[in-house]
């Protein structure tokens, strides 16, 4: 049988860009105080 997905890409966009990744570094919190300035939807993944 062939591979459907790519396997464990979510998880690796989870960890790299979820919202816990991005408040865990200074630089992170501040991409989100930016996005929430600018009213986003999604704050991140």
């Amino acid at each position: 049988m062939s591979q459907r997905t790519l396997g464990g890409t979510n998880r690796k966009r989870k960890r790299t860009s979820g919202f816990r990744a991005r408040m865990r570094a200074a630089t992170g919190r501040r991409v989100i105080k930016a996005r929430r300035r600018k009213g986003r939807y999604r704050l991140s993944v």
